[in-house]
């Protein structure tokens, strides 16, 4: 008996100490290693920003560093007001569909997805002559195209569900995301 009282006790302070442990002191896999952690790469980008001011891909790059750092509105400012802002049109009349795709990611996470789904419709529009074999317009190739269908699709459930926030409204803003991600499958006979 005293046996049994001894493996339930030890059984139960490694279980006590096991669940102590938590997740809460685990490290993310991501930040670790040999990979930066957001306020490095945004430190780095702007730097890199500050030497060639002009240069819109610097710009570009900048921007996803701030949205990755959870900063649409440095990014939206930075893409707004940068000096050869490749979100309007430039002097060619054409901008660059990457630079709008990443414009538009800005928006929404601003809450303005009207703007937003704007945005991505006319880097559809200007991206869709690749699908169809023509040379595309300046910025375009698959993967942004199809990133943008998706989004599109995605915007406009959720504008024709009246969110604007999709933090503020998660359930409203998943039922829009199945909506706009459904597929129909016929099995063949």
């Amino acid at each position: 008996m005293e046996l049994r009282g001894f493996g339930i006790a030890v059984a139960s302070l490694v279980a006590l100490f096991w669940a102590a442990s938590g997740t809460q002191r685990e490290r993310a896999l991501l930040t670790g290693g040999g990979t930066q952690g957001a306020p490095e790469l945004v430190r780095d980008r702007e730097a890199a920003a500050a030497a060639r001011p002009d240069d819109p891909e610097v710009a570009r790059e900048l921007a996803q560093a701030y949205l990755d750092a959870q900063q649409p509105g440095l990014a939206l400012a930075l893409l707004e007001t940068a000096p050869r802002s490749t979100v309007r049109s430039d002097a060619g009349g054409a901008s660059d569909a990457r630079t709008r795709h990443l414009y538009a990611r800005a928006l929404l996470d601003q809450g303005r997805n009207d703007e937003a789904l704007a945005v991505e419709a006319s880097v559809v529009a200007s991206c869709e002559p690749l699908a169809e074999g023509a040379p595309p317009s300046r910025g375009c190739d698959a993967l942004i195209l199809a990133a943008a269908v998706r989004r599109a699709a995605i915007l406009k459930e959720l504008v024709a569900l009246g969110v604007e926030d999709t933090r503020a409204h998660p359930e409203i803003s998943f039922v829009a995301y199945q909506n706009a991600t459904r597929e129909a499958r016929v099995a063949a006979p």
